[in-house]
């Protein structure tokens, strides 16, 4: 959960949106953690913590990635907006985001959604 909090928190300042977290149904039907309102659509999110072994990304995560393709075009159809993958990994005492290129994907998400 301090994984989760950390990071949403630094999206939430690096988007200046509010960031809410998603239903236990949200999760289990389409795979979100986290939602932004835009309009009356939503962007999901989805965090997840990374390691790294031996200095390369350890691989199960882009599997999981893979098998949650379906609930996340599911979360599309009815939502309006697309799910994005967050990763974080630590950094001395602290959490950090590891694709930080996603904050701009889910900028021109938002924009394209009407976001004001």
């Amino acid at each position: 959960m301090t994984e989760i909090k950390t990071v949403y928190g630094q999206l939430e300042r690096l988007l200046g949106v509010k960031i809410e977290p998603a239903s236990d149904e949200w999760d289990r039907l389409f795979n979100v953690d986290f939602y932004i309102k835009a309009g009356e659509k939503f962007i999901g999110l989805q965090i997840k913590p990374i390691s790294f072994s031996g200095g390369k990304l350890l691989p199960e995560i882009f599997k999981e990635k893979t098998i949650q393709v379906g609930t996340h075009q599911r979360f599309t159809e009815k939502f309006g907006g697309k799910v994005f993958y967050i990763y974080s990994y630590k950094s001395g005492e602290k959490k950090e985001i590891y694709n930080k290129g996603v904050i701009d994907e889910i900028k021109a998400e938002m924009s394209t959604l009407g976001f004001a």
